[in-house]
């Protein structure tokens, strides 16, 4: 069985599964992809998160505030540790930095970050890692802040081999999407050769990010099989055993509440 170990089931276009979550698990289900972290983004959007979890025993959820996000409510760590409390939230995140879209000086962001780290160590959820164009200065915080302590996922890692090393050095699993089944990510493809079998995730990041095949299109949890299956022709291994492996890996670092 297949974890997702990193979507947003509430950003899905459900036209295609005819308005329904339960048709996106259903069709995620028959790829043998079991369970899903939910992951948020914002504060506005959250209940609706968290509302999916509730009402599905296979989804969990994340409580955070995406680097990139401006203009919404930005809460304080106290805040962030109130709403990990709930059984279902399994996860602090996605936070991190995002050099790549955002401009100009980006203290506010740098202190977000750190915010959020206070928030799982307080709370002892992991962390989800979104880092874009900001490796140093993702590394760099996470040290000063001893993020070890709690450790996560990089996200949608994109990295090198050198940048891979250094955050498992400070407790942190690497998590391949759909980008490394594409053909110009050689050096992520070096990477997940490289990888350690105990500190490999998988995601699908949807709905963005589709993986070759279906690049381009929209993502949904169901083709995060698409990402197990190049890991492990890529390794030399077979789809059970990186299926086998990411399934335990993501329940020792997350502890999901249930898991079907």
């Amino acid at each position: 069985m297949l974890v997702d170990s990193h979507c947003h089931l509430d950003r899905l276009d459900l036209a295609p599964f005819g308005g329904s979550i339960d048709a996106v698990l259903k069709a995620a289900r028959a790829q043998d992809v079991g369970h899903f972290l939910c992951v948020s983004i914002n504060l506005e959007d959250y209940p609706a998160i968290l509302e999916i979890a509730e009402s599905h025993a296979q989804v969990s959820a994340s409580v955070g505030l995406h680097p990139n996000e401006q203009g919404g409510h930005d809460p304080d760590v106290d805040e962030l540790v109130h709403l990990a409390q709930h059984p279902r939230v399994i996860a602090i995140g996605e936070t991190g930095l995002d050099y790549f879209r955002s401009e100009g000086d980006l203290e506010w962001q740098r202190d977000r970050f750190r915010r959020h780290i206070a928030a799982a160590k307080q709370s002892g959820k992991p962390l989800i890692i979104h880092s874009r164009d900001a490796a140093e200065d993702t590394l760099r915080i996470l040290y000063e802040e001893s993020a070890a302590d709690v450790g996560g996922v990089m996200h949608c890692f994109t990295g090198d081999w050198e940048m891979a090393k250094r955050a498992m050095e400070l407790n942190f699993d690497i998590s391949f999407s759909g980008i490394v089944t594409f053909r110009s990510a050689r050096e992520l493809q070096e990477v997940a050769v490289k990888m350690p079998r105990e500190r490999m995730l998988v995601e699908t990041d949807s709905p963005y990010l589709a993986p070759v095949p279906h690049r381009g299109k929209p993502n949904h949890p169901a083709l995060v099989r698409h990402v197990a299956e190049y890991i492990a022709v890529l390794r030399g291994e077979t789809y059970a055993q990186v299926a086998e492996v990411t399934t335990q890996n993501f329940i020792r670092l997350f502890r999901p509440m249930a898991f079907n």
